[in-house]
């Protein structure tokens, strides 16, 4: 396994968060980030054929370059919550796996999730501490850390398609119902199925979600707020209309554990 010191910040590298439903991306070039994309999870074979061919995996939506230049040593920074996708990356060229005895925050226990502990990184530098952290994507996520970057701790909830997820698979007869389908918020007590379940799911999760910050600033009532993950923005939508005062107080930044990433990267730069 080949590793890259990142002495020479100024080339373009490549972040890879393996999260439990996909692999997210982001391409640096002067340690900005030059574009952002989200792909399925890959087969050893696929990774192998990316490794040898020079390119990168699309999504559909992305207009991100698909091709490497062989003469920059493209180097590729991996972060994973998925054993199994960690392992068959290792085989990738130039790769530089990212662990927890990186992370620049005091406290940590052993089986944090790389994902949370990069994204409060970043959320705090970028932001400033304390900071809560809150990630909507296949979990529902709470990490904070105080203003001497010492992780507090936090929180674990299903997300909102695993719960709906969950009703639609393990009841006999209730649809399966996807995040993206909702258009706008059910009425809060509903006359049909599908509305009851949007109704339960998603009121309980934004009053859950409002109950965590306000007990949060009262630990520590100047701290910064950031939400990031998929279902974000949905979320922050829905808060600010039902919990102004604490929605106005929500950054949304899709990019927190990128930022986390690079300032991983920056620190290990010898």
């Amino acid at each position: 396994m080949k590793h890259n010191n990142f002495k020479e910040t100024n080339h373009p590298w490549l972040a890879l968060m393996v999260g439990n439903s996909h692999l997210h991306w982001a391409l640096f070039v002067n340690n900005t980030i030059d574009t952002a994309w989200d792909t399925e999870h890959l087969s050893a074979s696929e990774i192998a054929h990316l490794a040898q061919t020079n390119t990168l995996p699309l999504s559909s939506s992305s207009s991100c370059p698909m091709f490497l230049s062989p003469r920059i040593p493209i180097t590729l920074a991996l972060a994973s919550v998925v054993p199994s996708q960690t392992y068959i990356w290792q085989t990738y060229p130039n790769i530089r796996v990212i662990t927890l005895n990186q992370i620049p925050i005091t406290g940590i226990y052993p089986s944090l999730g790389i994902d949370r502990a990069l994204a409060v990184v970043g959320a705090g530098r970028n932001y400033g501490f304390p900071v809560l952290v809150i990630d909507a994507g296949t979990a529902l996520t709470f990490t904070g850390a105080d203003a001497n970057q010492n992780l507090v701790g936090g929180a674990i909830l299903p997300g909102l398609g695993l719960q709906f997820t969950s009703l639609g698979q393990k009841t006999g007869q209730l649809p399966l119902l996807k995040v993206g389908e909702i258009q706008e918020l059910p009425p809060r007590f509903a006359l049909d199925t599908k509305s009851a379940i949007e109704s339960g799911v998603i009121y309980t999760l934004l009053a859950g979600i409002k109950d965590f910050i306000a007990h949060w600033l009262l630990l520590f009532t100047d701290s910064q707020i950031a939400i990031t993950g998929g279902d974000g923005e949905f979320l922050v939508i829905y808060l600010k209309q039902h919990y102004s005062e604490i929605g106005e107080r929500i950054i949304l930044d899709q990019n927190l554990i990128f930022w986390g990433m690079r300032e991983i990267i920056m620190i290990n730069q010898d």
